[in-house]
């Protein structure tokens, strides 16, 4: 893999070089970019997949939907459906994608859409009787057509973008130089007990400028599985024979939670849509057997043949320290941009 990875670098160069003039001219103004007169917050990332976005935007929902009208505006990657949809009753993940279906379900005091055109989602959600007072922008850190207010900037432990390379060669969309764009970046997915010398490490490799802010998080696991009609602690499932299903990006920190030896652990592509073989196939590998899957799995899988014996583990990020600079960080934005 790395020999071919080394013969990708012409491609990479090639790719890395529009990706810069792309960004030169929005830097310049010579492409255009549209600015909103609400607080719009950009979470995304430089590379590609699995650095925690989903549960960084919920803890952002967490922390501000009790003070403010909130809506989150996704591309809805996968989904079955084009244009802007606004989640409502009929609302499914075939038709906003995994991850807005999942926020949909979980806050329902907050506004959902989907759009690829993040810029027309804008307006569009703006234009709704009940008016959002903040966005956050879901994986949007490379649509520059929205230029936000506050760029969010996650990079995974373990995984930093200070260490890769531009596609198709690394694992980049863009070039290391894109991180100067966010205000906040937040290295996800950290080990709990991430040493204060480690994070010293981790500071001197990102090397960020003097108005940017370093954060640490970790992913904190539920000490409880979620089913149909009843709730099973992890802690009593630990030494029973189950079945352990994930279509993410990353799942081997999701497996090593929850597995022993004995148990089955299946893995499918991130963002999958299960067919009725992959089902049958499932449900025939189950055996009868408890299945957990991941809670962005789950909002595909509940209403399936699979639902009588399917769990799901909720996750939440869990910033390691300065929780109160970062979030005094986001509501600082949030009442400067009222202001002006």
């Amino acid at each position: 893999m790395k020999i071919l990875r080394k013969l990708l670098f012409p491609f990479a160069l090639l790719y890395g070089l529009i990706t810069a003039i792309r960004n030169f001219l929005f830097d310049q103004g010579l492409k255009k970019h549209t600015t909103f007169n609400v607080p719009v917050i950009a979470v995304g990332n430089l590379s590609v997949g699995g650095t925690g976005k989903t549960p960084q935007i919920e803890y952002l929902v967490r922390m501000l939907s009790d003070s403010y009208k909130v809506a989150t505006l996704s591309r809805g990657y996968k989904r079955q459906s084009e244009g802007f949809i606004l989640a409502d009753e009929n609302a499914n993940a075939l038709i906003l994608g995994d991850e807005p279906f999942q926020y949909y379900q979980k806050f329902p005091k907050i506004q959902v859409a989907v759009d690829a055109n993040r810029t027309n989602g804008i307006f569009l959600l703006l234009s709704q009787k009940v008016k959002p007072e903040i966005i956050l922008l879901d994986d949007a850190y490379q649509h520059r057509k929205v230029k936000a207010g506050l760029y969010i900037l996650l990079t995974a432990y373990g995984d930093l973008y200070a260490d890769d390379f531009i596609l198709p060669m690394g694992n980049l969309r863009e070039s290391r130089s894109g991180a100067k764009r966010a205000k906040v970046v937040v290295v996800t997915k950290c080990p709990a007990t991430l040493s204060v010398e480690e994070q010293q490490e981790i500071t001197n490799k990102l090397n960020l400028n003097s108005n940017q802010e370093l954060y640490f998080s970790t992913i904190q696991y539920d000490t409880v599985v979620y089913g149909k009609n009843e709730q099973l602690t992890v802690e009593a499932l630990k030494s029973k024979q189950k079945v352990l299903l994930a279509g993410i990006a990353k799942p081997k920190p999701f497996f090593e939670y929850l597995k022993n030896d004995h148990d089955l652990c299946l893995t499918y592509p991130d963002h999958h849509h299960f067919s009725d073989k992959d089902l049958i196939t499932i449900q025939e590998q189950s055996k009868g057997k408890i299945i957990i899957t991941t809670e962005k799995d789950y909002v595909r899988l509940k209403d399936s043949i699979l639902k009588e014996q399917l769990y799901y583990l909720p996750i939440q990020s869990k910033l390691l320290t300065k929780v109160n600079q970062f979030e005094n960080s986001v509501l600082s934005f949030v009442k400067q941009t009222f202001k002006s």
